[in-house]
């Protein structure tokens, strides 16, 4: 960090951001056609992954972060498994500007959740009978994006 004019700040504190706590906050998983959804499918199955971040502040640096994620597989319009999993985290963010702290918060706190959450996705696939699914890496950077555009157009007058 630099002052106005170009020389190094002498006493600014670095950027501090500290995962306090993680944990499921909501899972559940439906195998509702078993056990003919376990017997081998002609096709793949279609499936569909939805993912949302959701904030809030906790206390004056603190924030509870959650990722959800929800998801299903369907073969021949018969649904085979779904879930949703709601896998949140507590962090402690200090010393970031105002201006970066919604991106921060909304990106790097998912970012840090999702492998995590991506385990208990695969692990309870596998165990309602299916082999594990392994969810794709998640550009968090773009859904933020997304999601500040939509916000956008709900503001704007029509």
């Amino acid at each position: 960090m630099t002052n106005g004019n170009g020389a190094p700040l002498e006493n600014a504190a670095p950027p501090q951001l500290n995962v306090l706590a993680q944990y499921v906050k909501d899972l559940s998983f439906e195998n509702p056609n078993s056990p003919n959804s376990l017997a081998p499918q002609e096709k793949q199955p279609a499936i569909n992954i939805q993912i949302n971040v959701t904030a809030k502040a906790l206390a004056e640096n603190d924030y509870e972060v959650a990722l959800a994620i929800e998801g299903k597989a369907e073969a021949e319009g018969a649904l085979l498994f779904g879930f949703e999993l709601v896998y949140a985290g507590v962090f402690r963010v200090l010393n970031v500007d105002q201006e970066n702290l919604h991106p921060l918060i909304m990106i790097e706190c998912p970012r840090l959740l999702f492998p995590f959450a991506r385990e208990i996705v695969a692990s309870s696939v596998r165990n309602g009978g299916f082999p594990p699914m392994m969810l794709d890496p998640v550009d968090f950077v773009g859904l933020y994006r997304q999601n500040m555009a939509r916000q956008g157009e709900q503001i704007r007058p029509s």
